[in-house]
């Protein structure tokens, strides 16, 4: 099995706001970064969009060491997800929050065997921050290319789904 390092972050500026997510991927001499932004999201949903990425970018089974700076992905995928999913993916009386996103990211997931490591982010450390400039550059990219206007209506669109309006997205 392939051993593949890979360190991720996501952001959204403000938040809510446009975001952008980022993650470097290492296997052996290899490296490769990917990223992408959208109109309207959360921290949170970068966070976690940008480990799933990660994890669908690998072409098969692998051994993954994850690095992420978000203690909220971390401690989801160590901690909290055997929990959720025992209680039907309920917090309490209430869904998990981003649930479409921690639905997807425990399929991509279970495709391999990932350590979950947390980083302190802005901590000089070179991939990690890595993926802060590739996220702000993604959201400065979708900012050059979309009009205020545009932003703003994804945002109140953002704002006007789910189950408790855009609360339940944060």
């Amino acid at each position: 099995m392939k051993r593949v390092t890979i360190y991720s972050d996501g952001g959204a500026d403000p938040n809510p706001g446009p975001g952008g997510w980022a993650a470097v991927l290492i296997y052996g001499p290899h490296r490769r970064e990917i990223s992408a932004a959208v109109a309207a999201t959360t921290n949170n949903r970068m966070e976690l969009t940008a480990a799933i990425e990660a994890l669908r970018a690998l072409k098969g089974p692998c051994e993954v060491d994850f690095h992420t700076d978000s203690e909220y992905v971390q401690k989801g995928m160590r901690d909290w997800l055997p929990g959720w999913k025992a209680r039907g993916w309920r917090r309490g009386k209430r869904p998990v929050k981003n649930l479409d996103l921690w639905k997807a990211l425990d399929a991509e997931a279970s495709r391999h065997r990932i350590t979950w490591n947390w980083v302190r982010g802005h901590s000089n450390q070179p991939e990690n921050e890595r993926c802060d400039e590739l996220a702000a550059r993604a959201i400065a990219a979708l900012r050059a290319e979309t009009s205020a206007e545009a932003l703003d209506a994804a945002l109140t669109e953002f704002l006007g789904h789910g189950a408790a309006g855009g609360e339940q997205l944060l």
